[in-house]
């Protein structure tokens, strides 16, 4: 099946190279970049690892550049869409696993938890975090996962035909799981390992930045 990897990149251009040659050594050549308004070389570095590469003029936030990487990958006649992080922490020995279920058809989505095997090493406070939120998507949306917040994931062509990203910044992860449910899409949680690096802890969203997005969750969840 033609699969595609959506990869939101904000100054990344330390580490984006890395992780586009490690998809394409195991022969994941379908790799798009969003280039979301960077202010370092990430564009030009990405443009030189893969021929898939879109930008946004200024920086809109995580969700913007995934509905603009999904809608690339659509275009591009994808069947299974897989969301990557760029900053290194998403494994791409996870893949086939993640995608195993999505690819046999069994479910619409496949949602990373790095909670359901050993290996992520999650630092405490953020572990608190994820595990409140835990109990906060199911209030919001009846959706009961061990993971509220890993954006390693994998859908197939009809789910991202259907989902509705409208969040632009890191709320929209909540949002992919209230489309799921108010979509009546099959999921599953595969065990992945993410890996926390002294990088990835420096570029990747701050713990203390959960107050600003269970704010934004709710007025998204009670303007409708």
């Amino acid at each position: 099946m033609n699969t595609w990897i959506v990869i939101a990149a904000y100054n990344e251009e330390h580490s984006i190279a890395s992780v586009v040659k490690e998809l394409s050594k195991v022969g994941y050549k379908n790799v798009v970049v969003v280039d979301d308004g960077s202010s370092d070389d990430t564009y030009k570095v990405a443009k030189h690892y893969t021929k898939h590469v879109a930008r946004h003029v200024i920086n809109r936030g995580q969700g913007a550049a995934l509905r603009t990487g999904i809608d690339y990958a659509l275009k591009e006649g994808a069947d299974i869409i897989v969301t990557f992080d760029a900053d290194g922490q998403h494994r791409v020995e996870d893949i086939p696993i993640l995608i195993a279920p999505v690819k046999s058809g069994e479910v619409d989505v496949a949602l990373g938890s790095r909670f359901l095997k050993e290996g992520s090493n999650v630092p405490l406070f953020r572990k608190i975090v994820l595990k409140g939120g835990i109990f906060v998507i199911w209030l919001f949306y009846g959706v009961i996962i061990t993971d509220p917040h890993n954006g390693f994931r994998a859908l197939s062509r009809d789910a991202a035909e259907k989902i509705e990203i409208t969040m632009d910044r890191m709320e929209h992860a909540s949002e992919i799981l209230s489309e799921i449910k108010k979509r009546h899409l099959k999921f599953v949680e595969v065990p992945v390992v993410i890996r926390y690096t002294q990088y990835s802890m420096a570029h990747g969203q701050s713990s203390f930045n959960s107050i600003k997005i269970f704010y934004r969750m709710l007025l998204h969840r009670f303007s409708k």
